[in-house]
């Protein structure tokens, strides 16, 4: 799989520092025990997994179909990996917003201190977040983009888009390994709901329109725009002034025009070049061409540490830090050559699948969560609301404690 991607209905709020800190210690030791037992490698191609990083947040305790997920998660390894990129071999660049700005100096900085090609990632972050904010225009406007990179070279990409009209955040997740080509089929299989049609230039059959659009972007600009003028805006009556911007549009070409040597991948690298002015050019090219253009059930693992906003139950507290503990005492006995620990926590997933083989459900799978709520005081249980209390009792007699 070298892309897909995840719908998440948008979840607001914050992370406390109290559960953040936990994430970020369960995170790294996390990611320390993959590397340990299965290379860097190992690493990008989970985070490259969407249903392996919604389990992932599941795990450090965000809600399991949140948004959230997305920046928090990501967010807390940045924090906690990154202190430690020189002994891992692991780099997390970028973040949300501002941060996804600062993606390209940080990686020149990396490759700076590591002899990596600089310049090659660069142009992989930024086509990345290109193709899947411009190339394929499906209503959601990316507002994160995390670059996470090993000193082997390899990397992955996890970003993710707003759709304010629906409510809905979509993630996106790219692994570098199984990558052939930006500019076309760059993912495995794609999956979300479909909320109509989308503008889709990466599409095996759009290699005619591909063409097309290159075509256009060798033209002279000068005698190519009063004919886009001409062609596009009297042909179809529902298309506005506002919806070809010709002076955007006119500033593309030229630079385009300039360019020796184009692509695909070098146009959508070009200045200027937005979702709005690409579609655009689309349009244009129908009319001249005529073409057109184990992880399946991320929420159970919700039910290792809960939820901050209390689903399926609250954060227990004592019993992730006993959690954080066991797993980087197991890494640290690992180092020094003991290995039965680190053993142990591995042979708890192979007894899990043997179990699940013949194990027949008794249905009482709300009363499991609601034992959990009840108990969940005892454990050191918190949400974003607060830490939880003992039950009131039911007959009405006052608790001696």
């Amino acid at each position: 799989m070298s892309r897909s991607y995840a719908d998440l209905p948008l979840h607001y709020g914050h992370v406390p520092p109290w559960l953040y800190q936990r994430m970020s210690k369960m995170g790294v030791a996390i990611v320390e025990a993959i590397i340990q037992d299965y290379g860097k490698a190992a690493v990008l191609q989970r985070l490259s997994d969407p249903c392996w990083f919604q389990a992932l947040g599941c795990v450090l305790g965000m809600d399991w179909h949140s948004s959230g997920i997305t920046t928090s998660v990501m967010g807390a390894l940045k924090r906690s990996v990154n202190e430690r990129s020189k002994e891992l071999g692991i780099y997390i660049c970028g973040g949300k917003g501002k941060y996804s700005k600062e993606t390209p100096a940080e990686l020149m900085r990396i490759a700076n201190a590591t002899g990596m090609n600089g310049d090659l990632l660069v142009r992989s972050s930024k086509l990345s977040a290109k193709v899947d904010n411009t190339a394929i225009q499906d209503g959601y406007q990316l507002y994160l983009h995390s670059f996470v990179l090993s000193t082997d070279g390899d990397w992955t990409v996890i970003q993710q888009g707003m759709n304010g009209a629906n409510g809905m955040a979509r993630r996106y997740h790219w692994h570098s390994p199984t990558l052939k080509s930006f500019a076309e089929e760059p993912h495995t299989f794609i999956y979300g709901k479909n909320h109509g049609q989308i503008i889709n230039i990466t599409d095996k059959n759009a290699n005619t329109t591909r063409a097309g659009i290159l075509h256009l972007a060798q033209e002279n600009p000068d005698k190519l725009l009063p004919e886009i003028k001409k062609l596009v805006m009297p042909a179809h009556h529902d298309v506005r002034a506002k919806d070809v911007d010709l002076k955007r549009l006119g500033s593309v070409l030229a630079v385009a025009y300039e360019k020796e040597q184009l692509d695909m991948e070098s146009l959508l690298l070009l200045e200027g070049l937005g979702p709005r002015t690409l579609q655009s050019l689309v349009l244009v090219s129908e009319v001249i061409h005529g073409t057109p253009s184990r992880f399946d059930d991320p929420a159970r693992f919700s039910f290792a540490h809960g939820g901050k906003d209390g689903h399926p139950f609250p954060v227990p507290t004592m019993v992730y830090d006993e959690a954080i503990h066991t797993l980087q005492n197991a890494i640290n006995h690992a180092k020094l050559g003991h290995t039965e620990k680190n053993e142990a926590i591995k042979n708890l997933s192979k007894a899990a699948q043997q179990l699940e083989k013949d194990f027949v459900p008794n249905n009482n799978f709300e009363q499991q969560i609601e034992r959990e709520r009840n108990d969940s005081w005892k454990y050191g249980g918190r949400t974003v609301m607060g830490k939880s209390k003992p039950p009131k009792l039911g007959n009405g007699q006052l608790s001696l404690f």
